[in-house]
């Protein structure tokens, strides 16, 4: 069985660092296969930034899936925002900016959703939707397939309408028909997963909120999610882990199971939730 860890949202610069050593404490403890970095990496896109948080990165002891998001672009730097605005990104993390992760259990494909010339919007073009599509419709049976972008493409309240990913409807529509499984985001700092009805097969959502950050919406701790899927155990295991500041270590909270039956035509899915017991 694969694992897959989420962090999203880390805004090194307002990090915490009793939760960053909780995080690196539980990354130990589940070992994942695969880390995968939703975006907003850093607070300001400086340079100490980026080392603080490839340093952080280099002590989880996994390969790493990384995409940019909208603070990871220079905000006061108008020249560099408007002419290298990946360059600080790249050096951390490699200039790859859609990059793909393939094994036998796991296609995972990341998109850029950040413009640099916009403040916070995201948006997916028309050319990003059909070259994930055809990444999608290339995958084995066995892969669980997986698109990361930074903004949600589906939200669970009214007021983050206005942080939907410019595009999210074609996206999803495309994706859905060309075998997507999850959708995973993060942007703002709240954890759901949300099953998408009315598309050509079952797409599930998947959002992180802010992983080490201090910037948590009230009343929503810092938190990241684990995947857990194997094509012989026949589910994908989403699990919500939060971080619990009595005891300085994150907790699995909510354990959600997916199950396709991948001998029909339109994957028929089964969703349980779970509150764990402490």
């Amino acid at each position: 069985m694969s694992v897959l860890l989420q962090i999203s949202d880390t805004h090194f610069g307002t990090e915490q660092p009793q939760v960053v050593e909780a995080l690196v404490a539980m990354a130990a403890q589940q070992r994942p296969d695969l880390v995968v970095l939703s975006g907003d990496i850093t607070q300001r896109a400086r340079p100490a930034q980026f080392r603080a948080a490839k340093a952080f990165v280099d002590r989880l002891g996994a390969p790493v899936l990384a995409i940019p998001g909208n603070h990871d672009i220079a905000l006061f730097d108008l020249w560099a925002r408007l002419t290298r605005p990946y360059a600080r990104y790249a050096k951390a993390f490699g200039p790859e900016l859609d990059p793909l992760h393939s094994t036998h259990d796991l296609l995972v494909i990341g998109v850029n959703t950040t413009r640099a010339w916009r403040h916070k919007n995201g948006e997916v073009s028309t050319a990003q939707i059909d070259r994930v599509a055809k990444q999608l419709a290339a995958a084995s049976p066995s892969q669980l397939r997986v698109v990361v972008v930074h903004q949600p493409v589906a939200v669970t309240d009214a007021q983050d309408q206005v942080n939907l990913l410019r595009g999210h409807s074609a996206a999803t529509r495309d994706w859905s028909a060309a075998g997507a499984d999850l959708v995973m985001g993060g942007h703002i700092h709240l954890p759901y997963t949300l099953a998408l009805q009315g598309l050509a097969r079952p797409l599930w959502v998947v959002q992180a909120g802010t992983a080490v950050s201090s910037r948590t919406r009230p009343g929503v701790p810092n938190s990241v999610n684990v995947l857990r899927w194997g094509e012989a155990a026949g589910c994908c295991f989403i699990e919500q882990w939060e971080f619990d500041p009595l005891d300085r270590v994150f907790v699995k909270k909510v354990v959600i199971t997916v199950r396709p039956d991948r001998s029909l035509i339109a994957s028929q899915w089964v969703l349980s939730a779970t509150k764990s017991m402490r």
